[in-house]
């Protein structure tokens, strides 16, 4: 069967004894199969025909549904029979009840739209692209913070709350006419699939390297398609991102052409010579630029040890804000103020609170 048998369903819906549905999703099993998530929203009953590839389905519906989920698949007799996700084997036809109401992106959509509509929120209401880019950025930093601590739950909010941002945006653009959230994500599903030949192409690389470096020439024939004029392999990076974040992007982008140190040896004596030219600088105005220079040697030494300079940078911060606090609540337990404590007082401190960790 090439397609959907529609003739097949009232004999197949009466099996289950469903009673009314107001919505069910059809699907042909060959394209569960074929895929590695649930190609329809999960928060609607969903029957799937003519699974035949049952472990490759189970898997892409085990990313969404939990494996103790209640289905139902026909047997070898047409019959349907009762079991749990994880316990799915044979081929045949399955129906999946829907998880609870909200767990799609589409019902997400909605209550955000039902926010702006005219019975919604009168905060959400009167947002727009300028007023939420705060919220958005508040937000990107609070997931960030998530993933630097690797706690899962946390990630699993914060994600949450940064998907709020980008959905509200797209609803505030939905309604002035500027673009829709389907246009959205159909813009992104092109734009990995164009720059990923070596998956969804004929292409073949030997490696990450080729595959930046194929990324790279790829956005500029997209460049110039669009028409936009030559522009410098550091362009695109906003202006607005961290420091360190910036400067390991720029050294990310030139090494893609070769322009790097062959060894991790000429990193360690650039962050030497960078020392020396701090410990020599003259003035305030020189002192800055040889930090300046110094800062961007570490972090290509940290790209060279793959590691992210922005991220290593704020755990060493969130460090020693552990141990000054140590420190503080050590000095108040003593019944000593702690600008009354000599520096060997603070330091000793300072080592119980390594210890700590």
């Amino acid at each position: 069967m090439n397609g959907m048998d529609f003739s097949r369903l009232d004999g197949l819906l009466a099996g289950l004894n469903l009673g009314p549905l107001e919505q069910v999703t059809l699907v042909m099993g060959k394209r569960l199969s074929g895929g590695h998530v649930p190609p329809f929203p999960v928060d609607v009953p969903a029957l799937v025909l003519d699974v035949t590839e049952v472990k490759s389905a189970r898997e892409a519906l085990l990313t969404q549904y939990p494996a103790g989920h209640p289905i139902r698949v026909t047997g070898s007799d047409g019959e349907w029979g009762d079991l749990l996700l994880g316990e799915w084997e044979q081929a045949g036809s399955v129906y999946l009840p829907a998880l609870a109401i909200g767990a799609s992106f589409e019902s997400f959509h909605e209550i955000i739209a039902h926010l702006r509509a005219p019975d919604g929120c009168p905060w959400d209401r009167q947002q727009t692209h300028l007023t939420l880019r705060k919220h958005l950025l508040e937000e990107t930093y609070e997931t960030l913070a998530a993933m630097d601590a690797g706690e899962a739950e946390k990630m699993s909010e914060e994600f949450g709350d940064l998907l709020l941002q980008i959905v509200l945006n797209g609803q505030v653009a939905v309604e002035a006419g500027e673009f829709t959230l389907a246009q959205v994500v159909k813009g992104i599903y092109d734009k990995i699939i164009r720059r990923h030949p070596h998956v969804f192409g004929e292409a073949q690389v030997d490696g990450v390297g080729q595959v930046l470096s194929n990324w790279e020439s790829i956005k500029k024939d997209e460049r110039r398609k669009k028409g936009d004029g030559e522009k410098s392999l550091l362009d695109g990076l906003p202006a607005a991102l961290p420091a360190l974040s910036q400067a390991q992007e720029y050294q990310d982008r030139a090494a893609r052409v070769g322009f790097d140190w062959p060894a991790v040896d000429g990193v360690l004596e650039k962050v030497r010579e960078e020392i020396e030219e701090v410990r020599l600088a003259g003035n305030v105005e020189e002192l800055a630029d040889e930090l300046g220079d110094l800062f961007f040697a570490l972090v290509n030494l940290a790209r060279w040890k793959n590691v992210d300079a922005e991220a290593a940078l704020r755990a060493a911060s969130q460090k020693f804000r552990r141990r000054f606090e140590y420190i503080e609540q050590r000095a108040q337990a003593l019944g000593k103020p702690i600008r009354s404590m000599n520096l060997q007082e603070l330091d000793d401190l300072w080592n119980e609170a390594k210890q700590q960790g």
